[in-house]
């Protein structure tokens, strides 16, 4: 099987059920987001790699605004703009998003272990709070993780199996980059020399 169709243009043939995977991704990252920006707001980067902006809450705000980025702007293109879509662009941005996750859900699950850890026996406590914001950015992480392979191996199928790509965009065939393209007429044969006459 080649693997031209995932440097083709245009968005490949995909299952509708696809287009409500990439929702859940955006619900879950905006729910993330919110989660993360509770996290680094409990304390307030005073802690450094355990809390705060440059902590496991830091990475999961960055990483939720890359999936808006990838998937808000793929589905944006594949809806308003097909012609548009660079399959190999989408790819790199889908397994970027996969690794991101893959480390923003890892560190929340670390960083949310260390702080549960040390509310045992205090009810309310911050340590407490910073730990349940943090796991729930794990679980929900874990989740979008889950969904960002499914999607990718479904859109790499799909590419693949449509090596042609989609060509040109309605109404645009013919064209080329610097005008349009006029189709070749037959004209013919035509004699350099006139023919001699026998004598």
């Amino acid at each position: 099987m080649s693997t031209q169709g995932l440097t083709a243009k245009g968005v490949p043939p995909q299952p509708l059920w696809l287009l409500y995977i990439k929702i859940a991704i955006l619900v879950l990252s905006l729910i993330t987001l919110g989660l993360g920006a509770w996290a680094v707001s409990i304390f307030g980067g005073y802690l450094g790699g355990y809390g705060g902006p440059t902590g496991a809450g830091g990475l999961v705000i960055f990483t939720a605004i890359w999936s808006f980025i990838v998937y808000g702007g793929a589905a944006a293109i594949e809806i308003w703009a097909p012609h548009f879509f660079y399959r190999i662009g989408a790819l790199v941005g889908y397994i970027l998003h996969i690794i991101f996750w893959l480390s923003a859900w890892a560190w929340s699950a670390s960083a949310a272990a260390f702080w549960l850890s040390y509310s045992y026996g205090f009810y309310n406590s911050s340590w407490k709070s910073e730990g349940q914001a943090l796991g729930a950015c794990a679980g929900l992480g874990a989740l979008i993780w889950v969904l960002s392979i499914v999607h990718l191996v479904f859109f790499v199928r799909a590419s693949m199996a449509d090596p042609e790509g989609s060509g040109p965009a309605l109404g645009t065939a013919g064209q080329a980059e610097l005008g349009h393209v006029k189709p070749e007429q037959q004209y013919p044969a035509q004699q350099t020399y006139p023919a001699q006459q026998p004598q």
